[in-house]
C-alpha cells in the first residue's frame, strides 16, 4: 500500500470550423441550454461591470471548486478561500462549510453509522494546534478507521518534495495568522487544478481523530488533506479503496506506468533514462513477505518498502582489460538512515575503483550512510519487483528546471470527451455494428525519438474516466473501458470521423492492455511516423459517461478530434423536396383559406395546415406549439410573428425533405427514428455535424428507448439550421468567427 511512498524525492513539480467556444454555443442551445449559452457569451464577449471594482488579483492557474470548468460533476456555490476567509476575519465568525455538513452524511452514504461523530474544531481537540510541527513528513501520515491506504500512501510520498508538496498544501494559512476556520488545498482533477476549501471540524470520538491523523497530536495538515479529499468525492466513505497511482495523478497532474520486472519491456532502462531526463517521478519495492513486514533481505533490501529512484545513467567504466559504460540506478531509502544496498557498487564496494574520478564526481557520488546508493541495472531488475513512474506534464515543469539530468519535457495533448447511449457509446470492436459511433481522436507523430535505432515514436496513451468515486453514492461505480489504436494508411482520403467500413476490414495496431474497470488505463507503445486515430470506448454499447484522453510523446504530436466541421449544405437528391405550388394544390388552397385577407398565418394557423395534411401520412399527435413557434421564427426575418405564403413555400419545402429523410431512416416503420440514425438522418438533409452536438441533439430530443418521434426530428432540423444560420449572418467572410453582443445573442437564441 506505500509502494509510491519514495516516489517524489530529489525532483521539482514536473473539432465546422466554427471555433471551438462557437460550436460549444450551438451544442448548448441545441441542447436547449440556453443558461449555458448566455454564460458562455457574458464570459468571453462582455466584461463584467463593477461601480467600485477591487484591485486586480493575479491570474490563478487554479479554479475554484464550484467555478465553471472546475471539472467536478454537480452544482455547487463557489467558494473563493480569500473571500471566505476575509469576510470571517471581518465578521468574527468561524467558517462553517454547509456544503459538506459537519454530519454523518458526510461519511457515510450506503449505510447508517453505528455512533455519532463528535466534529471539533482542532482548537477543540489540543491547546496548541499546527498545520505543521517541524515541516512536512511522511511520519505525518498514520491510517485511521477509513480503509483508505492508498491515499495515505500517496499523501507520504508527497512529502519528499516541498515544491510539489506545498502547491497542493498551501503555505498561506495556520492557526494562528489569520485563522478563521477555514483551510484550502489544490487537487488535479481531470486537467484542471481545483482550490477546495474546508472548514477544520474533524470528526472524532472520545476527543480523539477517527480517520487520518499525525503522529505528532497537535499536527493538522493530514487530517485536513483528507478532509478536502473527501469533499471532492461526496464524502468520507467514497474513499474506502483505491490506488496509489489514482491518487499521486491526484497531487501531480501526471500520467502512472507500472511494471512488473519479472515480465519488463527488454528496453526498461532506455525508458527509466527518459523518464529521469523528463523529470519523472519513479520509485520501486520488493514484493513482501505476508508473514513479515518490511522484512531485510540478506543484501540490506527491505520488502514491501517503497524506494526512490534518484538517477539513471550510463556510468564509464574501465578496467585492466576494457573500458566502455554499465547502466546505473541510484536508489534511495526514504528513512535515509543505514539500510543500504549491500551488494556490488554499494558504498566502499571495490567497483568503484573502476570509475573514473571525473565520473565520481560528476555524479556526486558519497559513501555517506544516508540511505542512498548505487546498483547496477542488472541487480535492480533481479532485486526488485515492481517499478512505477509518474511522467509529469510538461506544465508542471518550470524553466529552471530543465537543466543538466533533467533537461526535456514530454510533449502532452488531452481531450475531454463523453459517452452518451444512443450517440457516441458504441462500446468495444466487438460490436463492429456500433463500434464508429464512439469519439474518435487523430494524432500525427512525425519525427522518430532520439537515440532510436527503429526509427519509431514513444507515445503514452491514457483514458482515464471522470467522476466516477464521488457517483458511488447513487450506485455507480467504474466502467470497463480501454481504447483502440488505428493506423490511418491514406489519412487524407480517410473519413471524418471513420465509418463502420474502416473498421470492418482494418485491423487494429495497438491496444490497450485489456478492458479494466479501473479509473484510467494506460499504456506506453512504439509507433512509426504516421497518422493514427485512437477510438476510447466501455467494453459495452450504451454505458455513459464523462473521459478525459491524455497522450504523452517524446516528440511533438499533433493531435485533433477526428470528426466533421460542422455546416450546412444541400440535401441528397433522394430526400429533397420536388414539391411545386400552383393555384389547385390542396396545400395553397388550404393556406389560402387559413390565412384569410392579409395572405400571413401565424403559429396556431400554421399548425393547422400541417396538421392537416401531415396527419394524413403519420399516425403522430401533430405538431406541437413549440415546433410551430420554432418553424415561424426560422424564416420570420422581420419579426411579425407570422410567415408570407414566400415564407410559408420554403418552410413547406424544407419540412418535405425533412419528411422524406424520415421516412427513409424509419427502417422499422414505427413513426420513429433511433437516435443511432440521427446522424446520418442529418446528413442526408445536408447538415454536418461533430459528436459533440450530436450528443447534445440526443439529449434534448431522444426518448428512452433511444428513439425520435417525427415532430422531435423536424425540431433538430429546425434548430440545426436556425442556429447555422444565424452564426453564418454574422460571418460573411467565412471566418469560422462571429461576434454577437449579449443583446443580440438573447435575441436571436431566445426567437428561435
Amino acid at each position: 500500500m506505500d509502494f509510491l511512498r519514495a516516489g517524489l524525492k530529489s525532483f521539482g513539480l514536473g473539432g465546422f470550423k466554427m471555433d471551438d467556444t462557437t460550436a460549444n454555443l450551438v451544442a448548448n442551445f441545441a441542447s436547449g441550454g440556453i443558461g449555458m449559452a448566455l454564460d458562455q457569451i457574458s464570459r468571453t464577449s462582455l466584461p463584467s461591470r463593477r461601480k467600485d471594482p477591487p484591485p486586480p488579483r493575479p491570474p490563478c492557474p487554479f479554479k475554484v471548486l464550484g467555478e465553471k470548468g472546475a471539472g467536478i460533476k454537480g452544482r455547487q456555490n463557489v467558494q473563493d478561500f480569500v473571500q471566505i476567509r476575509d469576510s470571517c476575519l471581518q465578521n468574527g465568525t468561524l467558517f462553517e462549510d454547509a456544503s459538506f455538513p459537519a454530519d454523518n452524511s458526510s461519511i457515510y452514504y450506503s449505510r447508517r453509522s453505528a455512533r455519532d461523530f463528535v466534529w471539533l474544531r482542532p482548537t477543540e481537540i489540543v491547546e496548541d494546534p499546527q498545520l505543521f510541527v517541524e515541516g512536512a513528513s511522511r511520519f505525518d501520515v498514520q491510517q485511521g478507521e477509513l480503509g483508505d491506504c492508498w491515499l495515505l500512501a500517496a499523501m507520504a510520498s508527497l512529502t519528499l518534495n516541498p515544491k510539489l508538496f506545498h502547491q497542493v498544501v498551501p503555505e498561506d494559512q495556520s492557526f494562528t495568522d489569520n485563522y478563521a476556520g477555514i483551510f484550502h488545498f489544490r487537487i488535479w482533477q481531470y486537467g484542471t487544478w481545483v482550490d477546495v476549501v474546508v472548514d477544520d471540524r474533524l470528526p472524532t470520538c472520545d476527543g480523539k481523530l477517527v480517520f487520518l491523523q499525525s503522529q505528532t497530536k497537535n499536527e493538522f495538515w493530514s487530517a485536513l488533506l483528507e478532509k478536502a479529499y473527501a469533499k471532492l468525492h461526496g464524502g468520507y466513505e467514497a474513499l474506502k479503496g483505491g490506488t496509489t497511482c489514482e491518487a499521486m495523478e491526484d497531487f501531480t497532474g501526471g500520467v502512472s506506468e507500472m511494471y512488473e520486472l519479472n515480465q519488463a519491456p527488454p528496453n526498461l532502462f532506455k525508458i527509466l533514462l527518459k523518464a529521469h531526463e523528463r523529470s519523472s517521478l519513479m520509485s520501486c519495492a520488493i514484493e513482501p513477505d505476508p508473514d513479515q513486514l518490511e522484512a531485510e533481505t540478506p543484501l540490506g533490501l527491505i520488502k514491501g518498502h517503497a524506494y526512490s529512484i534518484t538517477s539513471v545513467k550510463m556510468m564509464d567504466i574501465r578496467t585492466p582489460r576494457m573500458s566502455g559504460q554499465i547502466p546505473m540506478i541510484r536508489i534511495r531509502n526514504p528513512w535515509g538512515n543505514e539500510a543500504e544496498w549491500k551488494g556490488a557498487w554499494s558504498d566502499q564496494s571495490p567497483e568503484w575503483q573502476f570509475i573514473p574520478e571525473d565520473e565520481k564526481e560528476e555524479v556526486g557520488l558519497t559513501f555517506d550512510r544516508d540511505g542512498e546508493f548505487w546498483m547496477s541495472f542488472r541487480d535492480f531488475s533481479a532485486q526488485y519487483s515492481r517499478l512505477e513512474i509518474v511522467n509529469l506534464n510538461a506544465d508542471s515543469l518550470e524553466e529552471e528546471e530543465l537543466s543538466g539530468d533533467h533537461s526535456k519535457r514530454w510533449s502532452a495533448n488531452e481531450f475531454a470527451g463523453n459517452w452518451v447511449k444512443g450517440a457516441s457509446a458504441g462500446g468495444c470492436r466487438n460490436h463492429l455494428a456500433t463500434f464508429h459511433l464512439n469519439p474518435q481522436y487523430r494524432i500525427t507523430l512525425e519525427d522518430p525519438d532520439d537515440d532510436d535505432n527503429d526509427d519509431k515514436c514513444t507515445v503514452i496513451v491514457a483514458l482515464m474516466q471522470k467522476n466516477r468515486r464521488a457517483q458511488r453514492k447513487i450506485g455507480l461505480d467504474c466502467l470497463t473501458i480501454g481504447f483502440t489504436i488505428y493506423h490511418l494508411k491514406n489519412p487524407d482520403t480517410a473519413p471524418k470521423p471513420l465509418d463502420n467500413k474502416f473498421f470492418k476490414y482494418n485491423a487494429s495496431v495497438a491496444r490497450s492492455p485489456s478492458f479494466i474497470n479501473l479509473r484510467e488505463v494506460s499504456c506506453r507503445f512504439k509507433l512509426p511516423p504516421g497518422v493514427y486515430a485512437i477510438i476510447p470506448s466501455t467494453f459495452e454499447p450504451n454505458e455513459e459517461g464523462e473521459f478525459i484522453l491524455r497522450v504523452f510523446s517524446e516528440k511533438k504530436n499533433n493531435m485533433e478530434e477526428n470528426d466533421e466541421e460542422v455546416d450546412i449544405g444541400e440535401a441528397d437528391d433522394q430526400v429533397k423536396s420536388n414539391d411545386t405550388f400552383d393555384d389547385s394544390s390542396d396545400v395553397v388552397q388550404l393556406f389560402r383559406r387559413v390565412a384569410g385577407v392579409d395572405m400571413e398565418i401565424d403559429w396556431v394557423e400554421l399548425q393547422n395546415v400541417l396538421n392537416t395534411s401531415f396527419q394524413r401520412e403519420f399516425a403522430f399527435d401533430g405538431f406541437s406549439k413549440d415546433v410551430c413557434r420554432s418553424m415561424i421564427a426560422m424564416l420570420d426575418t422581420d419579426h411579425s410573428g407570422k410567415l408570407g405564403f414566400e415564407e410559408f413555400k420554403k418552410l413547406w419545402s424544407d419540412i418535405q425533405t425533412w419528411k422524406n429523410t424520415f421516412k427513409l431512416y424509419d427502417r422499422d416503420r414505427s413513426n420513429s427514428l433511433s437516435t443511432l440514425e440521427l446522424r446520418s438522418a442529418l446528413h442526408a438533409v445536408g447538415y454536418r455535424l461533430n459528436y459533440h452536438v450530436l450528443n447534445a441533439l440526443v439529449l434534448r430530443y431522444g426518448d428512452r428507448r433511444g428513439t425520435l418521434a417525427f415532430d422531435d426530428f423536424i425540431m433538430c432540423a429546425i434548430k440545426m439550421k436556425s442556429m447555422i444560420e444565424a452564426f453564418k449572418e454574422r460571418d460573411p467572410h467565412n471566418t469560422k468567427r462571429a461576434t454577437f453582443t449579449l443583446d443580440e445573442w438573447i435575441d436571436k437564441t431566445l426567437y428561435c
